[in-house]
């Protein structure tokens, strides 16, 4: 995934609950991503698991009541002095109602009560016990103090009952720990569309044409972009599996719904997004005029059959050969209004001595702020984990060098920062 959280420290709270193994594999991904994780374990979290095993992944020594010293830096006002947030994974109904009181009998809520960043909570409990109107309470209450909830899972329970209760998912936990340690103010609530993929155009019921395109790059900028904050909407052919929940996605296969979507995402986009900081009693809503972002990133087909079959055209009705009409697809960045825009486009080329030079006639033809030029050498440069990227824009170009695409997609953002003023 190559999310850099080199430099980071992560506090990472564990209590009382069976999904507890779990809090493993989310250590393991902030450590993966270069975090320096330092665990906090309840009284009742360690009758499920030991604190040995967390040591052995983190390699910090684990803060617990027993363990505390005041000696050291090993103790819960210095833990909370040291991270940048502190994530409670899993977080009990017991801790909830606890943390939302401003109760710190355990080493976990104490540190909690010091800390003075982001925290983030991730429910884990019965249906029963995180539906009951006190629990409810507590999670508003955590929320109107800024604590970040992260919403569990609807699925069926350790205790045999189907519900909502089971702990997020960690990779899903993870990216809302790196959005809080990665954010920027410019991308928060700032809404952006992306398409990705390469589109699938039909030709009869089981047979299409397409492109090598694996969406990896879109899909690495969506990613990119929601850990900055922003409001995302994915427009795709790509899997999104992997993607975090809160990007918005929509899912497609040719070019005509590439751009119907397109069109309406970014005609959504241009109404703003409401401010949550200013609506009072007093005070009406207000709409935060930041300018959307439009990442044309997906491979859309220049051509699709003019007369697609209905059901599964034999291949014994066809001949030895087949000859399908096509027609042009339309253009949608040459179409879309960009008033109020700002748009980046993408481009692939194989020719590398004029590749270039069409990359920079494609910026002016299709009226786009920047278009991100990578020239391939064949078919199989699509989907690689890897790629370099010129940033054009109409007075400057900048080379981005061969990097992980997630990597490369923050660099990209970096540079498309600096076209709101341009624009």
């Amino acid at each position: 995934m190559n999310i850099n959280l080199k430099g980071k420290n992560v506090a990472l709270g564990v209590t009382g609950s069976i999904s507890v193994y779990k809090a493993c594999e989310i250590a393991r991904l902030f450590i993966k991503a270069g975090a320096n994780v330092h665990v906090i374990m309840t009284p009742s979290a360690k009758k499920f698991i030991t604190p040995l095993t967390f040591e052995a992944l983190t390699r910090n020594r684990v803060l617990c009541d027993e363990s505390e010293s005041w000696a050291s830096n090993h103790n819960h006002i210095d833990i909370a002095k040291k991270c940048d947030i502190l994530l409670i994974a899993p977080a009990t109904a017991n801790t909830l109602n606890k943390l939302s009181k401003g109760i710190s009998d355990n080493i976990l809520l104490q540190v909690a009560l010091a800390f003075r960043g982001t925290i983030l909570v991730a429910p884990a409990a019965n249906t029963q016990m995180l539906n009951n109107h006190l629990t409810n309470g507590s999670l508003k209450m955590l929320r109107v103090n800024d604590v970040r909830i992260i919403a569990s899972q609807n699925k069926l329970l350790a205790c045999g009952d189907t519900g909502d209760g089971a702990l997020a998912q960690p990779l899903e936990i993870f990216y809302n720990g790196a959005k809080a340690l990665l954010e920027e103010a410019f991308w928060i609530n700032r809404k952006v569309v992306v398409t990705g993929g390469g589109t699938r155009e039909k030709i009869d019921e089981v047979r299409y044409l397409s492109n090598f395109s694996s969406g990896k790059m879109a899909s690495s900028i969506a990613i990119a972009l929601y850990l900055r904050g922003a409001d995302v909407c994915y427009i795709t052919t790509a899997d999104v599996s992997q993607l975090p929940l809160e990007v918005y996605t929509i899912e497609i296969d040719t070019a005509k719904e590439m751009f119907d979507y397109t069109i309406d995402a970014v005609r959504v986009a241009k109404k703003g997004k409401m401010s949550t900081t200013s609506m009072n009693n007093t005070e009406a809503p207000r709409i935060i005029m930041k300018k959307p972002y439009l990442f044309m990133v997906a491979a859309v087909a220049d051509f699709t059959p003019k007369y697609p079959q209905q059901g599964k055209v034999k291949k014994a009705s066809i001949g030895e050969e087949w000859n399908i009409s096509l027609k042009e697809t339309q253009d949608i960045l040459q179409s879309i209004n960009k008033d109020n825009l700002i748009t980046v486009g993408f481009k692939a080329e194989m020719d590398e001595h004029n590749g270039l030079e069409s990359a920079k006639e494609a910026l002016a033809s299709k009226g786009v702020d920047a278009l991100c030029y990578n020239l391939l050498k064949d078919s199989t440069s699509f989907g690689t984990n890897e790629n370099a990227i010129t940033f054009v824009t109409p007075n400057n170009q900048v080379d981005l060098p061969k990097k992980s695409k997630m990597k490369l997609a923050f660099e990209i953002l970096d540079e498309s920062v600096k076209l709101e003023n341009r624009a």
